[in-house]
């Protein structure tokens, strides 16, 4: 069994996410005799963003044309793939910035969805190929979103990763969320208290 730790936390050791990551990954390998963790730190090393020359780098069919820095960027997209579609189980630290991701996490994002990798068109539309994996995304957010529709509209965090997660094939996605954090020290711990409650109970959940 191999787990795929991603965290994209600017914070540091003062992040909620990490802390959450940390935990739930401690948790399911503690379920799992053997299992083989890979931590991956987006804040620390970061994915280039999307541009021209780095598309052309995930893309072409002529490797040998491309520049020194274009094989380097490609050498970095094949091992985030391999990275992804080798793991069993992907654990996501994901706080939410500015109503969304942080950037680290979405160039991973543009770097492992890749048509023909991990996803396909067909006739009748787009086909995930990344099927079969878990993802556990420990969502943390500053406010309370989840309260109503109105707030539930701005939520283009965990709305989003869902969707292309369900784009890459992947199904069985478990939110953990602690949210509030920065609305006092006393809904800070009890949103980290509620969250770890989730991370307890992961190991009797059974996978989709």
């Amino acid at each position: 069994m191999k787990i795929l730790h991603i965290d994209s936390s600017l914070l540091g050791d003062a992040s909620a996410s990490r802390r959450l990551t940390a935990s739930i990954v401690e948790t399911l390998s503690g379920s799992m005799p053997g299992a083989e963790i890979s931590h991956r730190d987006l804040a620390a090393a970061p994915p280039a963003h999307l541009s021209g020359a780095v598309l052309q780098a995930m893309t072409s069919g002529h490797p040998e044309s491309l520049t020194e820095a274009q094989r380097q960027e490609r050498a970095c997209t094949d091992a985030l793939l391999e990275e992804f579609l080798s793991a069993d189980i992907v654990v996501i630290g994901a706080p939410m910035y500015n109503f969304s991701i942080p950037t680290q996490l979405k160039a991973w994002i543009d770097r492992i969805a890749q048509a023909g990798k991990t996803f396909k068109y067909t006739a009748n539309g787009p086909v995930g190929l990344a099927g079969g994996k878990r993802v556990v995304i420990a969502s943390s957010r500053g406010g309370v979103y989840s309260a109503n529709a109105t707030l539930q509209a701005l939520d283009h965090q965990e709305a989003y990763l869902r969707t292309v997660l369900g784009f890459l094939g992947i199904t069985d996605v478990t939110v953990i969320r602690a949210e509030g954090l920065a609305l006092g020290e006393a809904p800070r711990a009890k949103a980290i208290a509620q969250a770890q409650s989730q991370i307890d109970d992961l190991p009797l959940r059974p996978a989709a």
